[in-house]
């Protein structure tokens, strides 16, 4: 029974490596960025900065996890069997290249951008006095 919960816990744990990745990367670069021109760690930005870091941050995150979407989707997929997740990126690689990996990675990107976009904005200028 215990080991039975289990599965599906590593891919679980995989996923959530998305948020952190973007959210790591968008203090990374406000902070680099201040540090560039010079000022404190945790200055203000302008609007236009927060949103272009947001959507950097998305893009940086989603090119580094998304395959692991694709993948998730495919196990799923009623449709396909395939023997486990190693089989699945094996046929993936095989008959579809590194293309495979990253299907619908725009359509995705116009869909979440503007929504990460004003979720950032509205923190920062709420977050900060």
């Amino acid at each position: 029974m215990f080991i039975r919960s289990l599965q599906g816990f590593v891919p679980g744990m995989f996923g959530v490596t998305h948020g952190a990745l973007q959210f790591m990367t968008y203090e990374e670069m406000k902070s680099f960025y201040n540090r560039y021109r010079g000022l404190p760690f945790d200055s203000k930005l302008t609007t236009r900065e927060y949103l272009g870091f947001a959507a950097v941050s998305k893009l940086i995150a989603a090119a580094a996890t998304y395959p692991y979407q694709v993948l998730r989707t495919r196990l799923q997929d009623q449709h396909h069997s395939y023997d486990g997740t190693w089989d699945c990126i094996k046929r993936t690689w095989k008959y579809e290249g590194t293309r495979g990996f990253y299907k619908g990675l725009v359509p995705y990107l116009l869909h979440v951008t503007p929504n990460i976009c004003l979720v950032m904005l509205v923190y920062e200028k709420f977050t900060h006095n």
